[in-house]
């Protein structure tokens, strides 16, 4: 069964959503984790399931957490009254491990890797890393460097053509059976991200156009950020 919206195809049941949410809040200076935070009297990771609920109601979520932080989690569904379905798996020491985790449950032909504190990914952008993976099986959404650049040389640093660069987001898409292949792979600092490890298989990674608000909440200036664009 398919359906066709915005000129874009998508197959429904064939996408599997993981949301990482395993941050601690360091760089916010505060206890309670970034994802939990509240923006309009809601935690900033219900946003984010949210979206992709939205794009599609049907896509089978799966949310990994901290062991210590699932029962809060838990407390917040209930408070709020959180009605949309998903899955929670028990996160690991590195975001790797977490990933891999939640692999085992996911049935989708195609897998979504989110930041759970990437609450503005907009709809376009969706469906646009959706309709691609479908024939490219490995895709992330971009956008351009918009400041200058300058890179460490030894003791001092030289100007960098910022064309030649991109700022890489989520959710990167990929293909089930790619995925998982590349996630048998031991772990290695060299892994930044999903894409870098699915290109050291072997699996070439193409690019769609990401949407400049969908930024990962680090900080508090971040926060306010997506309070106002939440509002």
């Amino acid at each position: 069964m398919s359906y066709q919206s915005n000129n874009y195809l998508y197959l429904v049941d064939t996408f599997s959503v993981i949301i990482t949410a395993g941050g601690i809040g360091k760089r916010m200076r505060a206890k309670l984790p970034k994802q939990f935070m509240l923006v309009k009297e809601r935690p900033l990771l219900m946003y984010t399931i949210e979206q992709f609920y939205f794009f599609n109601s049907r896509c089978q979520i799966i949310l990994t957490l901290p062991e210590e932080w699932k029962d809060y989690w838990e407390q917040l569904i209930q408070e709020q009254e959180f009605k949309i379905p998903h899955r929670i798996v028990t996160g690991g020491k590195e975001r790797y491990d977490s990933i891999k985790n939640a692999l085992d449950f996911c049935t989708g032909e195609y897998i979504m890797v989110h930041d759970g504190v990437r609450p503005l990914v907009s709809l376009d952008t969706l469906k646009l890393c959706a309709a691609e993976v479908q024939t490219a099986k490995a895709v992330v959404p971009v956008v351009p460097v918009n400041e200058s650049l300058r890179m460490v040389d030894g003791d001092a640093t030289k100007a960098v053509d910022r064309s030649q660069f991109l700022m890489v987001q989520t959710p990167q898409c990929f293909a089930n059976a790619i995925l998982k292949k590349a996630y048998e792979r031991e772990f290695h600092s060299g892994i930044t991200d999903d894409a870098s490890l699915v290109e050291e298989s072997g699996q070439e990674v193409h690019t769609v156009a990401g949407n400049i608000e969908n930024i990962k909440i680090t900080t508090r200036a971040d926060l306010l950020y997506a309070e106002q664009l939440l509002k």
